[in-house]
Parts: structure tokens; sequence; C-alpha cells
């Protein structure tokens, strides 16, 4: 496939917009140079993605949705990073396999999927052994899903919303629900779950080395659209894909009042206990939820060299 094309006349997400990125920059606000705003161990995944060692994530600049509550708005809509090539790729993958991470976790890079195929394949040469993990939106085509087959075996997709006014009034993509439901099938249909058991100092833990964790964010406000997602996901993904049902939603200080299509608030201990139990009446097979906390100190600010606490991360690079 001639991946130069691809960028010349860009139709690599769902918006299809065909823009030159040789030359300029598509809805996605990126050229076709890869950028790469940090990278580190990060202790804050779901527990078969940071096992012992942390997950070694990668936080690519750009993005194809624009969220309005984005937590990583800094280098997905206001441009934070600096280009790398392929050799200083890998670079950055073997100092994270060498400081223990169980896996590269490639984070919001569905602008760059050719280039980032291209990268994997020549990090799989390089001497890079642990797995590959797709860390996005969902909001993408099969198509390029298929340029990272083989090469990617965990897959950690956002089902945000099924909802398509809401999709369009909060991240600027009616069809949103459409294309984020074919992609996930897609990953479930061609990676089935393979979870073994790692040992370490006498303690064993689950790891994840192929499959699907399906992520959905609770907004304040919306329980009617997380009940469609999850009946969605009890369908479509109970026995094949693990659940992971996120409540931290937190306002952005530098939004405050920006934001107006939902309730800009933490989540309520009443609306907590509605969401476990309608969990439990979903009885999922394998589900992740977090516990409610009103601590906000975990928000990144990628303008740091460490960006997030000492406890959930540890820096291997920045731009």
């Amino acid at each position: 496939m001639d991946f130069d094309a691809l960028y010349k006349k860009c139709v690599q997400c769902p918006r299809k917009c065909g823009v030159d990125r040789v030359e300029n920059t598509g809805f996605c606000r990126e050229p076709a140079d890869l950028r790469i705003a940090f990278a580190g161990l990060h202790f804050g995944e779901e527990p078969l993605i940071t096992v012992f060692g942390g997950s070694g994530t990668i936080f690519f600049t750009g993005c194809t949705l624009r969220c309005a509550f984005c937590q990583n708005y800094q280098i997905s809509q206001d441009g934070l990073g600096r280009v790398v090539d392929k050799t200083e790729f890998v670079d950055i993958c073997l100092k994270l396999q060498a400081a223990g991470a169980e896996n590269i976790n490639l984070v919001t890079g569905s602008h760059h999927i050719p280039k980032i195929a291209e990268f994997l394949r020549a990090a799989r040469d390089g001497g890079v052994t642990i797995p590959f993990c797709w860390n996005s939106s969902a909001y993408e085509s099969v198509e390029m899903l298929e340029l990272l087959k083989g090469l990617v075996t965990v897959w950690l997709p956002d089902l945000k919303t099924l909802d398509g006014n809401l999709s369009r009034s909060l991240f600027a993509a009616p069809d949103y629900p459409a294309s984020a439901t074919a992609a996930i099938r897609w990953m479930i249909e061609n990676n089935p779950l393979d979870i073994v058991h790692v040992s370490k100092n006498g303690e064993s833990r689950e790891k994840m080395m192929s499959g699907v964790i399906i992520r959905h964010l609770f907004m304040p406000g919306k329980f009617e659209q997380t009940a469609d997602v999850l009946a969605w996901l009890k369908e479509n993904a109970d026995n094949q894909a693990i659940i992971s049902l996120m409540n931290q939603y937190t306002p952005i200080p530098a939004k405050k009042g920006k934001i107006t299509q939902i309730e800009d608030r933490l989540v309520t201990p009443e609306e907590d206990a509605d969401i476990q139990d309608l969990i439990e009446a979903y009885d999922f097979e394998y589900l992740f939820y977090q516990e409610l906390s009103d601590d906000t100190s975990w928000l990144p600010d990628f303008t740091r060299q460490q960006p997030f606490s000492n406890k959930l991360a540890t820096p291997v690079w920045h731009c």
C-alpha cells in the first residue's frame, strides 16, 4: 500500500476530509509528520494492562475528535508535541521495554495509522517483543484498522455514546456511534481474548496478551446514555471482550464555563449507586469499575516532564 497517498488526500478517519496533509493539516490538526508529547510507564490503566511493570504509554499529538471535556486537550487539541522519525520511535519503544513496560500503549493515534503501522514493524524488527496496545476513541475506519492487524493484539477502545446528537455536540462527530461500534466489532472479531498468569516475587497476576477492553466514561446527568451503551455491550461484547466502566469525569479548569451540553461536575454518590445497580442487573462476565473518588490530583499537565503524579507514572521521554 502507498502510505504517502493516504496522506496526500487523507481519508484515514471516518471524516474523510480529503486534506493534503503533506502540505496542510486535517481536522485532526496534524500534518503527515508524526508527533509525540510524552512516553512513560503508566500505572493507572486496567490491571490486565499495568500488571507489575506498568503500561508503556506513548501519547500522540492530535485527535480525530474534539471532545469538549478532553483531559488530554493540551496534546489532542492544543498541539503540544514534537516530530519523531522511525528511528526515534523505535528507540522510545526500546526504552519503555527496558524500563519494565508490560506493553507499548499507543494513545490516540487514529489519525496516523499508516505511519504508526510502519513504525511498529520497525520496532518489532528492532527488538521490541512486548505486546502493542491500541488506545483510542474508536472513531476510526475498519479499512485503516486492517493495517494494524497482526501488529496490535491488545485493544483499548472507548465507546463514548450511542447518541448521535450528543456526539455531535460534544465530539463534533454525529456519526460517532456507527463508526465506533463498527470498529469495536472488528477489534473483537480479530482479537480473541488471551489472558495469561504471570508471577513476580511470589505474586501472580493476570496479563492480557490479546483481546479488547471496551471503555465507557459515565457522564454526569447522562444515565440513560450509559444504560444504552451497556445494553449494546451486553448484546455485542459480553464473553468476547472486557468492559471497563469509568466514573472519573472531572471538570477541566482550563475549560471552566465552556461546557454546556452536560453537567460539568463530578459524579455524585447517588449516580454511582445507580450505575452499580445497572451493572449488577446486566451481570457481565468480566467488568472493571472504578471506586468513586473526588480526588482530581491525577489530572495530567503535559507541559511538565512529569505530567502525572509520581504514583501514576514514571516518565521515560518528553517532547
